[in-house]
């Protein structure tokens, strides 16, 4: 078999990809969140209190996936999946 059709299904690896593609989605999910927070502040809609709380929600958020990929040793770039000539999925910051 060619070098090419192998899998590599070490656990530890399978366990770091199955991380990987868990915190992407929640990372695209968190931007989205956020600037959905960041549309909802500019237009006045929250109360101090939800503002206080979204902000404070989504801190936590970051922290905690900071911790995880800390944990496996991912970076923030390696969660942004190449769509080929789509791009990719989450934009850059």
């Amino acid at each position: 078999m060619s070098a090419r059709k192998r899998l590599d299904l070490e656990p530890d690896t399978v366990e770091r990809d199955l991380v990987k593609l868990v915190l992407t989605v929640v990372e695209l999910l968190r931007q989205l969140m956020e600037r959905q927070a960041v549309r909802r502040f500019d237009t006045g809609t929250l109360t101090e209190e939800q503002e206080e709380r979204i902000g404070l929600t989504l801190m936590l958020l970051e922290e905690r996936m900071a911790e995880l990929r800390d944990r496996y040793g991912l970076r923030p770039e390696d969660l942004n999946l190449d769509l080929g000539p789509l791009g990719p999925l989450l934009p850059r910051e």
